[in-house]
């Protein structure tokens, strides 16, 4: 499917953009009223020497200022089971941090039980349409090597295809449907 004209073509756009599978984060940040986040798929690689990666932030959202203001940012790479978090912070609620299990050690908000976690001190900000690229150079970062990610696609979740886990899926589903 193709299209031309500007409004066309972003409609076109974002189709094509919902078709590239991506995984599913929480960006933090901290403010002086405390914690800061969002739901993101943004989120890139950079480079190796030094550790560095990238997230995009909407320009219209209170998490982009703040990590401008603050000059860190956190991403935790969420886990299957974990879409919840992945909707509450893509709501504008107000405390998106109630209830929430968070890894301790670390003086800015990193999910439990994430599949993995980038600590950053902002090395650029760029401007990108009507987004901030903002660069980090990672401090920390951490992962788990048993867990799965929740990956997005078409506007949905989903999650990788494990033979192993969906044989015993169906297996338990046929158990229980034959009692």
């Amino acid at each position: 499917m193709g299209t031309s004209g500007t409004q066309g073509m972003a409609a076109t756009y974002r189709g094509a953009m919902a078709r590239f599978t991506t995984g599913v984060t929480i960006v933090t940040t901290r403010t002086p009223n405390g914690p800061a986040g969002m739901t993101a798929s943004a989120v890139a690689s950079v480079s190796l020497d030094p550790l560095m990666l990238l997230v995009c932030v909407g320009n219209n959202l209170a998490t982009r200022d703040a990590i401008s203001g603050s000059g860190v940012f956190a991403v935790s790479v969420l886990a299957r089971g974990q879409e919840h978090h992945a909707l509450r912070f893509a709501s504008r609620c107000d405390d998106k941090f109630a209830g929430m299990g968070l890894r301790p050690g670390h003086d800015l908000a990193v999910v439990d039980g994430a599949v993995a976690y980038f600590v950053c001190n902002v090395n650029e900000e760029v401007a990108g349409g009507d987004h901030t690229i903002f660069i980090g150079e990672v401090v920390s970062c951490g992962y788990s090597a048993d867990a799965d990610p929740i990956v997005y696609f078409g506007g949905r979740f989903g999650s990788l295809c494990d033979p192993q886990y969906h044989a015993q899926l169906a297996f338990d589903w046929h158990l229980a449907a034959s009692m």
